[in-house]
């Protein structure tokens, strides 16, 4: 198994099911990527999210942004 910290190791995109308060990995990754900037985000750094639309966001701005494009 590689750790992080391995000589070698690649960073990849992670599959997750968003819940209420948590998120489910269907296919393990690093990060996941924003659904409105694009920018990757790192899964220990994830904390904004949609239960409805299963996307990820960056940041509060992002989500806020997210919302009112919704409306």
């Amino acid at each position: 198994m590689m750790n992080i910290l391995d000589r070698g190791f690649e960073q990849s995109k992670a599959t997750l099911k968003y819940l209420d308060a948590d998120f489910v990995v269907i296919r393990p990754g690093t990060f996941v990527a924003c659904a409105v900037t694009g920018k990757p985000i790192p899964l220990d750094d994830l904390k904004y999210w949609n239960v409805d639309r299963q996307e990820a966001y960056a940041d509060a701005d992002a989500a806020l942004k997210a919302y009112q494009d919704s409306l």
